[in-house]
């Protein structure tokens, strides 16, 4: 693990940990999130971005669409981005998602979805799955749509596939998710005994976060928890999650369920690194080695036909 990964371990632990046990309120952690993704998130230069509107039935979502500056592959990135479904937004992972296009040579597109507590599940579910169906609409075909999150875009990200996998849909080319959340029963062994270890998330604001998205819905519903969504004939899968993560054991038991449903998948584990280490591209050797390695597989599954 790099000097910089430690320090920035020390940082999260000492203020960031903190600082998001003691928010008051919703808007208290959107305002922190989106000011430090401004000061210490930039995507590479020649980055361009502007607003569209994808439209499915009589739904509609704006999306952010990133382009690097150098466009030369038709595959398209849907980026969901996290925070416990109710902070972060498209601007805040922008640049993460830049950071991706930019290896690709390929734009991607970060739906604005609905957060808690203003509007509770469905409504988060419900806007990916129009960006989806918003994307097809443009003439995106299913094999060219690569889809991923981070944390609680990852719930979504990996919801969208089991429930285009239920309903017998094209696929996307492939999926993937940074230390993505995907038990909101929090059944996973990792979630306790990682309590202390874990750098960022506080352990003790996890459920009233979640309650506020729940509202009252069974979490076990695989809309809610993929990891409870039927996954046979899945699109090549690629995980990562750090070792000290109270969510870690969510990625190491999907790639259990994926392997055991034939899928491909492949799961990276880190030694200590940080919840959704990647969002440091700037700052952490670790998080650019990461986004080369996700970059290097997604190449891998182009022209790769998904199943339906």
């Amino acid at each position: 693990m790099s000097l910089r990964a430690r320090l920035l371990n020390s940082w999260l632990r000492r203020v960031e940990r903190p600082a998001m046990t003691r928010a008051t309120s919703h808007e208290v952690l959107r305002k922190r999130f989106d000011t430090q993704a401004r000061i210490f998130f930039h995507p590479p230069r020649g980055t361009q971005m502007q607003w569209q509107r994808m439209e499915h039935g009589q739904r509609q979502v704006d999306a952010l669409e990133v382009v690097p500056r150098t466009l030369g592959d038709d595959t398209v990135v849907l980026y969901i981005h996290g925070g416990g479904f109710v902070f972060g937004s498209p601007r805040g992972y922008a640049a993460l998602a830049g950071q991706i296009a930019n290896r690709l040579n390929a734009r991607a597109v970060l739906p604005r979805y609905r957060r808690a507590p203003e509007d509770a599940f469905p409504g988060a579910f419900d806007d990916v799955c129009t960006a989806w169906h918003g994307l097809r609409a443009t003439g995106v075909p299913a094999d060219r749509i690569v889809v991923g999150g981070d944390s609680a875009g990852g719930a979504l990200a990996f919801a969208l596939m089991g429930h285009l996998i239920a309903e017998r849909a094209d696929l996307p080319a492939a999926v993937f998710g940074f230390s993505p959340l995907l038990d909101l029963t929090y059944s996973g062994e990792s979630f306790t005994a990682n309590a202390e270890a874990e750098a960022m998330l506080p352990v003790s604001r996890a459920h009233e976060t979640m309650a506020h998205y729940l509202a009252g819905q069974d979490p076990t519903d695989p809309r809610i928890s993929p990891l409870w969504a039927d996954v046979t004939g899945a699109p090549p899968v690629w995980l990562c999650a750090g070792d000290s993560e109270i969510l870690r054991d969510d990625s190491r038991r999907m790639a259990a369920r994926l392997r055991a449903a034939k899928a491909h998948v492949t799961y990276r584990e880190a030694r200590d690194l940080p919840h959704v280490w990647p969002l440091f591209h700037n700052v952490l050797p670790e998080a650019r080695e990461t986004l080369d390695d996700l970059a290097g597989w997604i190449r891998q599954q182009r022209g790769r036909p998904a199943e339906s």
